[in-house]
C-alpha cells in the first residue's frame, strides 16, 4: 500500500512538471504570433486549463483518449487506480464547457466513493468526430462504446442539462449496462407547446444565448443559469470578449449544429420509461427548464423515479448547490436513502 501511494505521488509530481512545461512551451510558441491583448487572455485561459488538469490529477484521475474508429475520438478523465470495492459512476456534462469546468465541485467528493468516468462529449474538450450525426443518441453511443473499451461494465450515470439528454439515451438504449440513471435540469418529456413557450420566455434567439459571441449574451447566459451569484459581475466587457474569442474558437460550427439539432426535434411527452431506478434533480429557481417539467416527468416515469427539488438553486445546480448535489448523487448511486 505504501509503495502504491508513493508511486501515485511520484506520478502526480511528474504530471505536474510536465503540465507546467507544456504551459510554458505553449505561451512561448504563441507569443510571437498573437496580439498582446489576445495573448494575455490566452495565457489566462491556458493557465486555468492546466490548473484544472492538475486538480483532477491530484484526485487520482487520469486523462485518457479512446479511438472508437477512424472518425471518432472520445476523451475521458478516469480513476487511475480502479478499486473493485467501489461502484462505477459516469458524469456527463452539459453545454456550458467541458467536463473539468462543470464537475470541478463534484469530482473531488465523488472520487472518494466511486471509480469515476468523466467523458468530454463530442466537440467539447478533446472529443471530436468527422461524422455528421449531431444527435444525443450518437453522443450516448460514443460514451457507451468508450466505456466498453475501458472495460467498464455496469454503472450509474449522472447527466446535467444537455448531458441529461445523453444520460437518458444511455439508459434507454443500454439497460444492461446502466444500473441507475440520475438526470438534472433537462428538457426531456416536455410537450411541443411547453417547448415553444419556454423558448419564447428566453426573450431572444436561443443559440445567441447558449453560444455567446459577445459579453452581453455571456452575462445573460450566466444570469439565466446561475441563481445565487454572478461570477462575472466585476469582469469588464473587453476582458469577456477576449475570453470568448479564445475559448469559443474551436468547434463553434459543430456546437451550433448540436444545439440546432436539439431545438429542431419534435417534443415527445411520451418518451420511453427507463427500466432502471431513476432520480430527477431540479433547482426550484431553474429558468431554463422550470420545475413544472420535473413533476411532469416524474409522473410519466412512474414510481421507480425519485424527485429532488433543490431550494434556492437555478439551472446550474453543480454551481449553485454542489454539496447537496454530491450528497444526492452519492446516496442514489450507492442505493441509500437520500433523505
Amino acid at each position: 500500500m505504501a509503495s502504491l501511494r508513493l508511486w501515485s505521488l511520484l506520478s502526480l509530481y511528474i504530471s505536474a512538471i510536465a503540465a507546467v512545461l507544456r504551459f510554458i512551451a505553449t505561451i512561448l510558441s504563441r507569443a510571437s504570433a498573437a496580439p498582446s491583448h489576445l495573448l494575455r487572455c490566452q495565457i489566462i485561459v491556458t493557465l486555468i486549463d492546466h490548473c484544472l488538469s492538475l486538480y483532477f490529477l491530484s484526485l487520482g484521475l487520469s486523462p485518457t483518449t479512446v479511438e472508437l474508429d477512424g472518425d471518432t475520438t472520445v476523451h475521458f478523465w478516469i480513476s487511475a487506480h480502479r478499486r473493485f470495492s467501489c461502484p462505477d459512476l459516469v458524469l456527463v456534462h452539459g453545454f456550458g464547457g467541458n467536463s473539468r469546468l462543470q464537475f470541478l465541485r463534484l469530482a473531488g467528493p465523488l472520487s472518494r466513493s466511486f471509480n469515476l468516468y468523466v467523458p468530454d462529449l463530442l466537440f467539447f474538450g478533446k472529443s471530436h468526430t468527422l461524422r455528421n450525426d449531431r444527435s444525443e443518441r450518437f453522443q450516448a453511443r460514443c460514451v457507451v462504446e468508450g466505456l466498453k473499451r475501458l472495460g467498464v461494465g455496469r454503472y450509474t450515470v449522472f447527466g446535467i442539462s444537455y448531458g441529461g439528454y445523453v444520460a437518458y439515451r444511455m439508459a434507454e438504449m443500454w439497460p444492461e449496462m446502466v444500473e441507475r440513471v440520475a438526470i438534472a435540469s433537462c428538457g426531456i418529456g416536455c410537450t411541443e407547446n411547453q417547448k415553444t413557450e419556454h423558448l419564447g420566455n428566453l426573450g431572444r434567439n436561443v443559440t445567441e444565448i447558449f453560444l455567446p459571441e459577445n459579453p452581453e449574451n455571456l452575462r445573460r447566459l450566466i444570469n439565466l443559469t446561475i441563481y445565487k451569484f454572478d461570477p462575472l459581475r466585476w469582469a469588464p466587457d473587453f476582458f469577456l470578449q477576449r475570453l470568448i474569442d479564445v475559448m469559443c474558437k474551436y468547434y463553434k460550427k459543430e456546437r451550433l449544429e448540436l444545439l440546432e439539432h436539439l431545438l429542431a426535434q419534435k417534443a415527445d411527452p411520451d418518451i420511453p420509461i427507463p427500466t432502471q431506478e431513476t432520480m430527477l434533480i431540479w433547482g426550484d429557481k431553474d429558468n431554463v427548464f422550470p420545475p413544472l417539467l420535473a413533476f411532469q416527468l416524474q409522473r410519466h416515469f412512474g414510481p421507480k423515479t425519485k424527485l429532488e427539488i433543490l431550494k434556492d438553486t437555478g439551472h446550474a445546480s453543480n454551481i449553485d448547490a454542489p454539496a447537496r448535489l454530491n450528497e444526492l448523487i452519492k446516496s442514489f448511486a450507492l442505493g441509500c436513502s437520500n433523505s
